[in-house]
């Protein structure tokens, strides 16, 4: 009985499997048989992947290394198919059954390339502090779907290379917004849901990010440089006071936070990896945005983008000219 339980609880991923090798298969348009064995070569391979002439001799590959490079260099992928397949798999939930997404860019090095056209150089962390470098490869935007706990998996849904002449904040935004329509007309979220969940790094400008995608139903979640400088809402305005209303209330400097006035909610929680992780938060902040960088073309009076705190149902974000 035991083992009939265990085969039954491998059918359903067997299925998924089976059906997204189908799907793929159908989105190779050109040395299709030949792709589709370099994946499982590469997938099954015993330890990273160094070069082509190693990868012909696993044993999922069952062609000749001729067949290989020939693949490599006239295979051809629908990629707008091969999106729609990923964003139709079964795909992680967070506690509250909500989507979380993360957007990073990961860069493939390509120092020796000097023919490679469209390289950047692309920053690259050292082991030790202060020993970061940067080395010409091509930087690639990666959205991934994030599994809850602590894990290495993450189900990679869309990958956009970035190019010198692309503004990464632009490509990030349109990239998120083609990912969540795939994901909305895969039925993976729908009306009265909670919003997709998307996280972002430092080097991401999030409020930017935030007004671009203010249409959508998600949440974006950034982490900032501890020298930022933020703005609480402006006081209600007294009566009979001349002038123009203020636009912004007292600062809020992320670097003195003793200087700060007391946050709106404080919790402690004890971690087993880090201590104690005390939180702090002020209700409504918002960044004072300057004509420069990407609001430099921006028509009319800068927006306010803070915190609605009476959102409607099934969102938080809300964007106040």
């Amino acid at each position: 009985m035991e083992s009939l339980l265990e085969d039954a609880a491998c059918v359903e991923p067997r299925a998924v499997l089976s059906r997204f090798r189908r799907d793929f298969h159908a989105c190779l348009m050109a040395r299709a048989d030949e792709l589709s064995e370099l994946a499982d070569a590469v997938l099954c391979a015993d330890g990273p992947v160094r070069d082509l002439a190693g990868l012909s001799l696993a044993p999922e590959h069952r062609r000749g290394h001729g067949a290989l490079y020939d693949a490599v260099s006239h295979g051809r992928v629908d990629i707008g198919r091969l999106r729609r397949s990923l964003a139709g798999l079964p795909l992680p939930r967070a506690a509250d059954g909500r989507l979380v997404l993360a957007a990073d860019v990961s860069n493939w090095l390509r120092p020796g390339a000097a023919t490679s056209p469209e390289r950047l150089f692309c920053h690259v962390y050292g082991r030790g502090k202060g020993q970061a470098q940067m080395i010409p490869g091509w930087p690639y935007s990666v959205i991934a779907a994030l599994e809850p706990g602590r894990t290495s998996w993450t189900a990679v849904l869309d990958a956009v290379r970035l190019g010198p002449d692309d503004d990464e904040t632009e490509v990030t935004a349109a990239q998120v917004r083609e990912v969540i329509t795939r994901l909305i007309a895969a039925g993976h979220w729908h009306e009265g849901d909670l919003p997709v969940l998307v996280v972002f790094d430092a080097g991401y400008d999030v409020t930017r990010l935030a007004w671009l995608l203010a249409d959508l139903p998600v949440e974006l979640l950034g982490r900032l440089r501890s020298d930022r400088v933020m703005w609480l809402p402006a006081p209600p305005r007294r009566p009979g006071t001349n002038g123009r209303p203020r636009k912004h209330g007292r600062e809020l400097a992320l670097s003195g936070p003793a200087a700060c006035p007391d946050p709106h909610v404080a919790t402690s929680t004890a971690t087993s990896r880090y201590g104690t992780a005390v939180t702090a938060a002020w209700d409504r902040v918002h960044p004072r945005l300057t004509h420069r960088a990407a609001w430099l073309d921006h028509d009319g009076d800068l927006p306010v983008i803070e915190e609605d705190p009476d959102p409607p149902a099934g969102r938080l974000p809300a964007w106040r000219p």
